[in-house]
């Protein structure tokens, strides 16, 4: 698998300049915490990292982008329409194969929901919505994870223990974290965003929260 590249990457929002020469190498097998304060950049960086790697990757949105009214199952299957056959998939909403629940299932009970897979996505705490989502890049598996905050509605327990799940099932993280205990501990390479402009690019091991305070305060 090649590499992501960006090479002095500019992006703009709604017309305004968001991201500035943004020079950044992402190599198979790297996880990688984008980190830094609120309208920063993380999410439009993320956006350049998708664009970049196509169809590698598997996505955690930063809403959990979920369709309240069908179960949890649907929205996990959800992860994989593409690369099923549309009579498969519209015959799915109706009467699921038994191979696709227990998949699904099975998925689920990685993130602790396996017993929710026929609740409405819609009637599940913003926590469990999240790990939803989750569960959904996990069953498209796709060898890149790109997430944009993806266990900011965890406690830091249950947030490990899905950054964990996440790093056995991709081969690449890229993920915008709020927690700086989490990024050091589960990945292995850190990049602040300030004011649309990488400020920091350091191995994790080399870091500390007193060492990455100073660049944001308080993230969000």
């Amino acid at each position: 698998m090649s590499a992501i590249v960006l090479a002095g990457a500019n992006a703009a929002y709604d017309g305004k300049p968001v991201l500035f020469g943004i020079d950044l190498t992402i190599r198979p097998g790297e996880r990688v915490a984008l980190m830094g304060r609120s309208g920063a950049g993380k999410s439009t960086l993320l956006g350049l990292i998708h664009a970049q790697a196509g169809d590698r990757v598997a996505l955690i949105p930063q809403a959990a982008a979920l369709v309240r009214t069908l179960s949890v199952f649907h929205n996990v299957y959800m992860g994989r329409l593409d690369r099923r056959s549309t009579l498969h998939n519209l015959r799915t909403l109706a009467f699921p194969a038994r191979a696709d629940v227990t998949e699904v299932r099975e998925v689920l009970a990685r993130v602790g929901l396996a017993d929710e897979w026929r609740s409405k996505a819609g009637a599940l705490s913003g926590g469990q919505q999240q790990r939803v989502s989750v569960a959904r890049a996990l069953y498209n598996g796709r060898p890149i994870l790109i997430g944009d905050e993806p266990v900011s509605a965890l406690d830091r327990a249950q947030g490990g223990a899905v950054l964990e799940r996440l790093a056995e099932r991709h081969e690449t993280l890229v993920l915008a974290l709020h927690d700086i205990s989490l990024a050091l501990a589960h990945t292995d390479r850190i990049v602040v965003l300030d004011a649309g402009r990488i400020v920091l690019d350091a191995p994790a091991r080399d870091l500390d929260e007193a060492a990455l305070a100073p660049f944001y305060g308080t993230l969000a």
